[in-house]
């Protein structure tokens, strides 16, 4: 479903338009009210059954797109009069992130095995054959059918019907949470065990009713820079590309600054700064005091390893994550401005969301939210004039190769060759949560002794997150010729190095 665009993409994406022209004009509150009747005009619904379950739908939609909570049953207290909170909601977002929308979801049944009107009836019957809890039985007809109170979701059936009459089923969102944290709720409806989820935002862009959504800073940021504050956005690597073949790193700075941002940083020097801490934590933990350590760039990840496996906590690198190395730079240099981290990420919310990360980062919005914005103030970047050198350059090739799965990775791999030549690390990395969960029932049975494990929440990295627009295979071409423009290709030669005492501070 990643990839292909929908008309899901386009209430998302119209709904971050329609917020951030309401933040960035300084329009009526009370024009807040009227986005769904604009969105979803006349009396016939477009994609649900009535017109006024698409127009709730997307009020709520409009309401975590302004860090709203969403309202309980019953409610019915107009999304303008929670804007003054809305606007005061700077600091952080409040919990939870991610968030289904009831009336959304479309109930789709929890896993099954069924066997469809493609069976043929045939006499070798290997369904039946293989099964282990007798849950298949013949009709009059003898076509073969499942008892669902008997079946256990196995699959053998499935595998060996031979005109695949069988087809297996599974909630879209479950199926994409690497956390099983989809369950039910007393009528059907898939709901958030926000114990188990990490915030990785796969649910929501895996979702084909559109009835997950995350909360965004949209509006708070709109309503900074309409002020004049000044706010410096720092861009993760995976942002080239995002925005059309037309923007280059020079004219998405150039956009930047036309939306009224102070300036624009590249996260690769942060990555770069990472790398280098990493390598150094790996070749003085590994195997000496601990027997590996994981990556801790991937917020995602790293909250899930120490959920899952609490006693992993401190085998998970200390090193602050790039977002955090960039605007702690950014914020001793300009001890007066704001922080805005722009992303694939929705887990990034919620790592800035962190007491000790707070005073760090501002605002975190994804790239399809600052394409809402990009929307909302008309920038085309086929008719945008840049200066050559505004062209992003400060961040090293390694360091933009965050942005796909193994990068991480190689990054550390290439630093500790220059640190310590003689010396060779053993690799791997989780490509999604379900991958990352496997990799670390490995290490807890001793057979990743002496690893370097790399997690990425999203399955091909921080490219897939549930905040990026352009298919994965593109964006990591996009990311690999980026990272092949770098001026320096090593971390170790990022002119930053001697700031990284300073940060860790």
């Amino acid at each position: 479903m990643r990839g292909v665009h929908s008309a899901v993409d386009d209430i998302r994406r119209t709904v971050f338009k329609e917020v951030a022209r309401l933040a960035f004009e300084g329009s009526d509150p009370r024009q807040a009210d009227q986005i769904p009747f604009k969105m979803i005009q006349g009396d016939v619904a477009h994609h649900r059954h009535d017109v006024f379950l698409e127009r709730a739908i997307v009020e709520e939609r409009v309401r975590l797109a302004m860090g709203l909570n969403m309202r309980y049953a019953g409610d019915a207290t107009p999304i303008s009069e929670d804007i003054q909170w809305a606007e005061k909601f700077q600091e952080h977002y409040q919990n939870p992130l991610v968030n289904i929308i009831p009336y959304a979801c479309n109930a789709c049944p929890p896993k099954q095995i069924r066997i469809t009107d493609s069976c043929q009836g045939c006499i070798s019957h290997p369904c039946m054959n293989v099964c282990p809890k007798d849950a298949i039985y013949l009709d009059k007809d003898k076509h073969c059918h499942i008892d669902q109170d008997k079946c256990i979701k196995c699959g053998k059936c499935y595998n060996q019907c031979p005109y695949r009459a069988i087809s297996r089923i599974d909630r879209p969102c479950a199926a994409a949470c690497g956390m099983d944290a989809i369950e039910s709720d007393e009528l059907g409806r898939a709901k958030i065990n926000y114990d188990k989820c990490v915030s990785c935002g796969m649910c929501l862009v895996n979702c084909p009713f559109g009835a997950i959504a995350d909360k965004s800073q949209i509006y708070q940021l709109g309503q900074a820079l309409r002020r004049g504050e000044k706010v410096i956005a720092c861009v993760a690597p995976a942002f080239v590309g995002q925005f059309g073949k037309d923007a280059t790193p020079a004219k998405v700075n150039a956009a930047m600054k036309v939306l009224g941002f102070y300036d624009v940083v590249e996260v690769a020097i942060g990555a770069d700064l990472c790398t280098v801490q990493e390598a150094r934590d790996f070749l003085e933990e590994v195997p000496a005091k601990q027997p590996w350590m994981g990556t801790s760039c991937c917020p995602a990840w790293s909250v899930m390893a120490k959920k899952l496996y609490p006693e992993f906590a401190d085998y998970i690198s200390m090193a602050l994550t790039p977002m955090v190395i960039t605007a702690r730079m950014v914020k001793k240099d300009h001890p007066d401005v704001k922080i805005a981290f722009i992303g694939p990420c929705s887990a990034k919310k919620l790592e800035a969301n962190r007491r000790t990360v707070r005073s760090d980062v501002d605002f975190v919005l994804t790239f399809e939210e600052l394409q809402g914005i990009f929307d909302a103030a008309s920038i085309d970047f086929a008719a945008l004039k840049a200066n050559p050198e505004d062209d992003m350059d400060e961040g090293t090739g390694m360091g933009r190769g965050f942005a796909v799965g193994g990068g991480v990775a190689a990054a550390v791999v290439e630093a500790v060759k220059h640190i310590d030549p003689d010396r060779e690390i053993k690799i791997e990395y989780g490509d999604g949560l379900k991958n990352c969960r496997k990799m670390l029932a490995m290490a807890k049975a001793g057979k990743r002794d002496g690893y370097l494990l790399e997690g990425m929440g999203c399955p091909g990295g921080c490219v897939a997150g549930a905040g990026t627009i352009r298919p994965v295979k593109e964006s990591t071409l996009s990311v690999s010729q980026f990272k092949e423009a770098a001026p320096e290709r090593s971390c170790t030669a990022s002119p930053y190095l001697d700031r990284l005492e300073e940060v860790e501070e």
